[in-house]
């Protein structure tokens, strides 16, 4: 087990240091949970936000100049046959955070689960809800749901989110109690974010008991207020991944698009660092360039890209770890 002192040095590493850390996230993973890759098949089914964060372009203030869209239940249906005819079983309902994509999530996931024959890991990341609202999707028939922390430092979560973290906190909380797998997640990098907030962020996983959990590095993107800030080191990000894969060898932890994003390869080398999940964009076409979560020049990850990088990685791919079954 790496001591906290131990992590904060390791979040320095580069070279030889660098290449042992990742051998050892990927024994850990190996030791835990094997070499397989878990398959995510992600639809976005809207990009209208309710929040303002100051590095996202669908924040609250961009609404009125983004081309808006919703997608209704049988458009999510549509998209979620199209993940299952590509043999994944595990559908990501994402969006940004509003309360109109309620009725049609709730109308849409049981007749997912429907075309799945019930053996479907439904997992949801809409953001904050209420006990009562994550209850209903429950009910429904979601199994699974992500709500990124961004960062464990309550100060800088205000500023970047202009929420607070104990509420961010409430939901995951709620989530974990009403039953759900919840997976949490950090930016690295952010603008005034410092080396012992990082480690905060991988100790918060363990104090949380969640299930999944990611680092994207700080993508600034166009139109917001970080849009000239520094965009976050791959290398940091990659070693945060290392240290929490070693930290907590149990996690879900993707190699996310915005690894390939910053850096050609990026999402490679998460999985060389311990990642051990990719998410598979599955949206519309004529919506992907609409979501704008790093600006309309973000990677969207395909299946093809996601097969070479197992592939050339000597790696398999599986089912939901969560459904027990081996795709």
């Amino acid at each position: 087990m790496l001591t906290r002192t131990e992590v904060r040095r390791l979040l320095h590493a580069r070279g030889a240091e660098q290449d042992e850390l990742f051998a050892e996230a990927r024994r850990a993973l190996g030791a835990h949970l094997g070499p397989d890759i878990l398959l995510r098949g992600v639809v976005e089914v809207t990009n209208v936000c309710r929040v303002n964060c100051e590095y996202c372009p669908m924040r609250r203030d961009n609404t009125r100049d983004n081309e808006r869209y919703f997608l209704s239940g049988d458009e999510i249906v549509e998209c979620a046959e199209q993940i299952r005819d590509a043999g994944i079983d595990i559908v990501l309902l994402q969006g940004g955070e509003t309360p109109r994509t309620l009725a049609a999530v709730e109308d849409a996931i049981p007749r997912i689960r429907a075309v799945y024959g019930g053996r479907v890991e439904i997992l949801l990341n809409l953001g904050n809800m209420t006990r009562a609202q994550y209850e209903r999707l429950r009910e429904a028939g979601a199994t699974s749901y992500i709500i990124k922390h961004e960062t464990s430092d309550p100060r800088l979560h205000e500023a970047m989110r202009h929420e607070s973290l104990d509420e961010r906190l409430r939901c995951v909380r709620d989530l974990l109690d009403l039953g759900y797998k919840v997976g949490i997640g950090l930016i690295s990098g952010l603008p005034g974010q410092t080396l012992d907030s990082i480690v905060d962020d991988i100790e918060l996983a363990g104090e949380l008991g969640v299930h999944m959990c990611s680092v994207s590095p700080f993508v600034p993107a166009p139109n917001t207020p970080l849009q000239l800030s520094p965009q976050g080191s791959v290398d940091l990000a990659l070693n945060v991944l290392a240290c929490l894969r070693i930290r907590h060898p149990e996690l879900l932890i993707p190699s996310v698009s915005a690894l390939e994003k910053t850096s050609a390869g990026g999402q490679s080398r998460g999985l060389a660092a311990g990642a051990n999940v990719m998410t598979v964009n599955f949206s519309r076409a004529s919506d992907r360039q609409k979501y704008l979560i790093y600006g309309k020049d973000r990677f969207v990850v395909r299946l093809r890209h996601v097969e070479d990088l197992v592939r050339a990685a000597d790696l398999r791919t599986r089912g939901s770890v969560f459904l027990g079954v081996n795709a």
